[in-house]
């Protein structure tokens, strides 16, 4: 079986067109099974881009079923397929995890709208919005093929067109700021302000007043009113990053303006409305925040509303080729350089680093590399040390044996084709390599599925 495939759980044999459609069109497989138990059986077995499963199944609770595979693939994106819809089991549906409830049968153009953010790989992963979308003209698109993190996209696409408060959380560089933006682009507020403010990196009086703004002679050195970052984000989104590091003082405000949609300037008399939408993000546990005392629980449970967790790096590897050449194309034309890829042995490395300041120190790592380099390939001698070093040390197999720097390769080979299910061209990709060189070394090592 391909690695990118379909699974369909439903005994009703009317998918063939979509199955012939679906590998002509995106070359991916449409795999059909006709009973649950067969269902998680190959949910087992493979990785599945996405579930299409059958609402109507003699003998079987359609909404059991979508519990038990949510427990068990929670990041698997299913979609329950009624040739009875009501109202009722859409409700049901959604409560029990469900992507989406269709209406069967299913046309092409509806299965491949549906499916298609699943059915984009390699070189056409996920965009979500270009930099020149983002209202300040900077930043970069989110750039994955990570199930993940497209199963985060998925939801940041629900919850966009919405004024729910998001909770986006993960370790300092996960991209952050890169998803709020992503947010407010694909929301109705894309066309007003979109404002970011950092909390931990200002004094707590200096904050309020960036906030909520002051009035003349609020403070010593207040000479003139100042509008703050609430007010100017009016009709826009505003991103309190570091949101952990404010005091009380500052949660208790913060929370009113939640409530209430109103706050006061300092050194005002009459609160002020704001039409805002708020997006916290933070890379401390605001739940153990809470416990502790040191974060209030009911700015918390505000804020709650919408949370995401995004990924370190170092659990999206497969990003990592992709992240890269943004970041290569990006340098190569600031710095006027011929640097165009990463070299083989670069990359190899690079996968075994774990990335303990995850994409922006990547981004760094890459910007420092193209400036040392000299040729088109940016190779291990143009990386920082500690990433050398990866090159040098010996890998273990699975028992502890060491291996030298030919073994090495063969294995780190013959797992980049099993894990793309033996398709040359996917694994060349992955590896940065030429199909012509990968299939010279298939034969030298005699690799065999």
């Amino acid at each position: 079986m391909k690695q990118r495939a379909i699974l369909v759980i439903d005994p009703h044999r009317s998918w063939e067109d979509a199955r012939l459609r679906l590998g002509k069109t995106f070359q991916v497989e449409l795999a059909q099974v006709f009973t649950p138990d067969d269902g998680k059986g190959r949910l087992r077995e493979h990785f599945f881009l996405a579930v299409m499963m059958a609402e109507d199944m003699p003998g079987y609770d359609s909404g059991a079923l979508l519990a038990e595979v949510k427990a068990e693939h929670p990041f698997l994106p299913v979609y329950l397929v009624s040739r009875r819809p009501t109202v009722e089991g859409a409700v049901a549906a959604m409560r029990e995890g469900a992507q989406d409830y269709l209406a069967a049968p299913l046309s092409w153009e509806k299965l491949s709208a549906v499916l298609e953010p699943y059915l984009r790989n390699g070189r056409q992963s996920w965009q979500g919005a270009s930099p020149k979308a983002t209202p300040s003209g900077q930043g970069r698109p989110v750039i994955t093929q990570d199930p993940a993190m497209l199963h985060i996209l998925r939801m940041a696409k629900s919850v966009a067109p919405t004024r729910a408060t998001v909770l986006i959380q993960g370790e300092s560089g996960t991209g952050k700021e890169i998803l709020a933006r992503h947010l407010h682009a694909h929301s109705d507020r894309a066309g007003g302000p979109f404002i970011a403010v950092n909390c931990a990196a200002l004094p707590e009086t200096l904050l309020e007043s960036e906030l909520f703004g002051h009035e003349k002679g609020a403070f010593t050195g207040a000479t003139s009113k100042k509008e703050g970052r609430f007010l100017l984000a009016h009709q826009g989104t505003l991103v309190l990053d570091e949101i952990g590091e404010l005091q009380p003082s500052t949660q208790a405000k913060i929370l009113r303006v939640l409530q209430s949609r109103e706050f006061e300037p300092l050194g005002g008399t009459r609160p002020l409305k704001v039409d805002v939408r708020i997006i916290a993000a933070t890379n401390r546990n605001l739940e153990s925040m809470v416990q502790k005392g040191t974060f209030r629980d009911d700015l918390y449970y505000r804020l709650h509303v919408f949370p995401i967790m995004l990924p370190p790096l170092r659990d999206r590897l497969e990003d990592l080729p992709l992240l890269a050449e943004f970041f290569l194309k990006r340098f190569q034309e600031k710095y006027h350089c011929p640097v165009k890829t990463l070299s083989p042995e670069a990359l190899q490395a690079m996968r075994r680093y774990s990335w303990p300041g995850n994409i922006r120190e990547l981004e760094n790592i890459l910007e420092r590399g193209i400036i040392l380099c000299q040729g088109e390939a940016l190779g291990l001698d143009a990386l920082p040390s500690q990433i050398q070093r990866l090159a040098c040390e010996p890998e273990k197999d699975a028992v502890g044996t060491e291996l030298g720097p030919p073994e090495w390769e063969k294995e780190f080979i013959f797992h980049t084709l099993e894990k793309h299910a033996w398709s040359r061209q996917d694994a060349a990709a992955a590896l940065q390599i030429s199909l012509e060189e990968l299939d010279f070394k298939i034969k030298a090592y005699g690799l065999k599925a």
